[in-house]
């Protein structure tokens, strides 16, 4: 290929990814859009439903983080189930049991029923995240994947921008019709989940060679790049399922994830009752207080994941906002400042979204095929227990301590040891990073 056809082949290659994204992207995004927000706003609800139901920080914490066992247990299955049946189908049906389970946390009543609820909750949503990390794998080659990745994520910080506020003013319905607020907040915020799965099952397309909104030559030069891109890694070496999830590299990226997960719930968990412990705000103030970093998060997380595929550079991507992250927390715990504490918290915010969204290039440099599908549901599984361990742990040492420091120095330490196992897999992605072929045909 000469340097002259090197531009006309970018340029094409740019706008059939580019028409992919804006077909898929904000589906997605909306989608994991709620997802998330039915997974966090238990962190608002508790600054009502605590008090109705006498839950202390030990009660609170387990039940936030029991969600994170049932996600565990369904998380390989399920992504399994989904690489068999197409995502349309599969997400559609994860999406309505979820926005169901999550509206039914309206009618806990008391411990057991809310850790019943919260386990529930996780087994329903399992295999979402990875089902669509995975699902990307279809639709674009590698280049394009952490920015595809970080758009994508960007809905979990954009869902607390939005979120945030709307929590808590839900919490402000408070009596109406006779439910208290912390209900109302769990049925309308479960209700667009059960809504979008109509939409996912009508509007979402499993596979290139379906697309009838491509053209065809789009569809050829499409699927034939991923093909080429699948044979390079497959050529190096090719992943049975049993092998990719007793690989080395699989285990080691899913305890860099879990120092991840663990910085991220427990944090994102507990910062409302954080903030609202400073005194003088009200629930709603919470809200837009809690919605600055995650701004903040959405925006650089977009941005980073685009430098990560400008550079083709993938581990320090990892690292250098894991270590921003372990940064933001040290310094939140050693402050008195209630304005620079919220103000660490927030940069650790910023750095743990940007790690997480580079991260999942890592495991797609050399699985594939079923082996994708089994080893990013295990990397996954074994990351969100940091969403059990984060959450229970800060609620374990308040109620023991009555503060939070403790806690968060050492959630603290788990991001610095994400970014260390980070720089760890540098050689390993190397060896296997896939080269981006080109196909012969041209798309009209």
């Amino acid at each position: 290929m000469t340097d002259t056809d090197a531009d006309p082949i970018d340029d094409r290659d740019r706008m059939i990814a580019g028409k992919v994204a804006w077909r898929l992207a904000p589906l997605l995004m909306l989608c994991y859009f709620v997802a998330f927000l039915d997974r966090v706003n238990v962190g608002f609800a508790a600054l009502a439903m605590n008090a109705d139901l006498g839950f202390n920080g030990t009660i609170f914490g387990f039940g936030a983080g029991i969600f994170f066992i049932g996600y565990f247990f369904f998380e390989v299955p399920s992504n399994l189930v989904l690489e068999k049946v197409g995502a349309r189908v599969w997400i559609a049906r994860i999406m309505f049991t979820w926005g169901l389970v999550s509206a039914a946390t309206a009618l806990v009543w008391n411990a057991p029923s809310f850790y019943a609820a919260r386990f529930l909750l996780g087994a329903a949503e399992a295999g979402f995240f990875p089902g669509v990390v995975l699902y990307l794998t279809y639709w674009f080659p590698a280049q394009h994947r952490a920015k595809m990745v970080g758009l994508f994520m960007a809905a979990v910080p954009v869902s607390g921008v939005i979120g945030a506020p709307l929590s808590g003013w839900l919490l402000g319905l408070d009596g109406t019709f006779g439910l208290r607020g912390w209900q109302w907040l769990f049925i309308l915020e479960g209700l667009p989940s059960m809504l979008l799965s109509v939409v996912v099952w009508r509007c979402l397309t499993d596979q290139p060679c379906d697309a009838g909104w491509l053209t065809a030559s789009e569809r050829t030069w499409l699927e034939a790049t991923l093909a080429r891109e699948r044979a390079h890694r497959e050529s190096v070496h090719k992943y049975r399922l049993a092998e990719a999830l007793g690989d080395g590299r699989v285990l080691r990226l899913g305890l860099l994830y879990l120092g991840l997960v663990t910085g991220l719930y427990g944090v994102t968990f507990w910062l409302p009752q954080i903030v609202k412990g400073f005194g003088g705000v009200s629930n709603l103030e919470v809200g837009f207080i809690v919605a600055v970093p995650n701004l903040a998060a959405a925006i650089v997380m977009v941005l980073w994941t685009r430098h990560s595929d400008r550079t083709r550079e993938r581990p320090w991507h990892v690292a250098l906002p894991a270590f921003a992250g372990c940064l933001g927390l040290v310094a939140s715990a050693t402050v008195s400042n209630p304005i620079l504490s919220t103000l660490a918290l927030g940069v650790a915010l910023i750095g743990i979204y940007a790690a997480i969204a580079t991260s999942w290039t890592l495991p797609t440099a050399f699985l594939t095929g079923t082996a994708a599908a089994g080893g990013l549901a295990l990397i996954n599984s074994i990351g969100n227990l940091g969403g059990f361990l984060g959450p229970y742990f800060m609620g374990w040492v308040k109620t023991a301590t009555g503060d939070y420091s403790v806690a968060v120095l050492l959630i603290g330490i788990g991001l610095a040891l994400a970014g260390l196992i980070a720089l760890r897999m540098r050689q390993a992605v190397a060896d296997e990073r896939p080269v981006v072929a080109v196909p012969a045909g041209r798309p009209s």
